[in-house]
């Protein structure tokens, strides 16, 4: 399983649209092949850093992601807006157990 997990920390013009678009990649994302987990989430702390999660089948899928429409769009609209900074890392691992 590939996992990719970090932090984007919008500009200070962010506005409302952005936050709309990344709900329409997470739903697009979601819909793909391979997908098992993709979510943006608000920082509590910091409404304007998203907390990325994303967890793959495998590096076929993700690259599939990487070359779809929607993540095109949204390569657009980041471009547009750009970021005060971005730090994702990506991870090959098992499934996981449970916690507890």
């Amino acid at each position: 399983m590939i996992q990719i997990n970090g932090t984007i920390t919008m500009g200070d013009d962010v506005n409302e649209e952005t936050f709309e678009a990344a709900v329409r990649m997470m739903q697009a994302s979601r819909a793909e092949d391979g997908c098992i987990d993709y979510i943006f989430a608000r920082d509590l702390a910091d409404p304007n850093t998203l907390v990325v999660l994303e967890r793959w089948r495998d590096r076929d899928a993700l690259e599939a992601h990487g070359n779809s429409a929607h993540m095109a769009e949204f390569r657009k609209l980041m471009a547009a807006n750009p970021p005060k900074s971005s730090e994702l890392r990506i991870y090959e691992t098992d499934e996981g157990q449970p916690l507890g």
